[in-house]
């Protein structure tokens, strides 16, 4: 997590540090590794309706609307599913996977799809009554989403700033007064190499991809964190990644996941609009632009070289 704000303000440092309180903050209570966190025992109530905190009734809130504007493909009810899938503990420190064995022995490729019972239609936050509503025994998983809107929400805290960035967890959310975009440079998930620079004055840019957080399963091949709603397996989809620019970190989010979901056809149709990068599972680069004429597709030269091709 970071935060850096560049101004002139006399209250800006403060305002940093509270932002990175916030992010602190917000850590510790929507973990689900920690049994005591607020979302821990939120999943942990027996009851259908549970009494819950702003902060927890805020990104629940998020992540229902990451659900809707998905249309259902970024589920937060699939904690079940990503557990049995064997993703029990935080993988933070744990090395990093053996991409090409994973890919090697994956199922055939293909897209997501939502699932038609997918259990967050049913969960429902009120915050009149405090509580958040869903059916016994659905479990919520916030991911990505809270780094999204943890973001957000600290971006919020650094009024005054001329240029304000916060990373929570590689999600960007950017600001300022001032009309100078940011340059953010996406790297390749394979070598680190940046292949794109994206410029965003405001709003958000975040990566969603496979090759940090796959595992082997026990004795059952290779899994992945991003599930198939319509499955509850992890989803092939010939990508390792997808980059997206959005209005706000969480869009930009959830606009990235959905397009790792959907492969690279869908990925070109969703983030064209705004922008974004695509990587397919051969190492070759998409950089996507509002304009197709423009959209650059790059490919990994044997010699360790890129090469642009219009």
């Amino acid at each position: 997590m970071r935060v850096a704000a560049e101004g002139a303000h006399p209250a800006l440092e403060h305002r940093v540090r509270s932002a990175r309180a916030e992010l602190e903050h917000t850590d510790q209570q929507l973990t689900r590794f920690e049994p005591d966190s607020a979302l821990s025992r939120l999943n942990a109530a027996e009851a259908s309706v549970v009494a819950a905190g702003p902060l927890l009734r805020d990104h629940v809130t998020a992540a229902l609307w990451a659900a809707q504007r998905s249309a259902g493909l970024v589920d937060p009810t699939l904690l079940d599913a990503i557990e049995a899938a064997g993703y029990r503990k935080s993988l933070v420190g744990v090395p990093a996977p053996d991409v090409d064995a994973a890919l090697t022995a994956a199922p055939a490729r293909g897209k997501a799809a939502p699932s038609s019972a997918g259990a967050w239609q049913r969960v429902c936050v009120d915050d009149a009554s405090g509580t958040i509503t869903r059916p016994p025994g659905v479990r919520i998983d916030l991911g990505g989403t809270a780094k999204g809107h943890a973001a957000d929400r600290a971006l919020r805290l650094l009024t005054g700033a001329r240029h304000a960035i916060v990373d929570c967890g590689g999600d960007l959310a950017l600001g300022g007064s001032a009309a100078r975009p940011h340059a953010v440079l996406v790297d390749h998930p394979r070598t680190g190499e940046t292949v794109a620079t994206l410029r965003v004055t405001q709003g958000g840019v975040a990566t969603s991809g496979m090759t940090r957080r796959a595992w082997l399963r026990d004795g059952d091949g290779w899994a992945h964190h991003l599930l198939d709603p319509s499955t509850g397996e992890p989803c092939w989809s010939g990508l390792l990644s997808a980059t997206a620019v959005g209005a706000t970190a969480l869009e930009a989010e959830v606009l990235a996941k959905m397009a790792f979901l959907r492969g690279a056809e869908g990925a070109r149709r969703l983030l064209r609009r705004r922008g974004g990068v695509i990587v397919h599972e051969d190492g070759d680069v998409e950089v996507l632009t509002n304009q197709p004429a423009h959209t650059l597709r790059v490919r990994r030269h044997p010699r360790e070289r890129w090469v642009v091709a219009r």
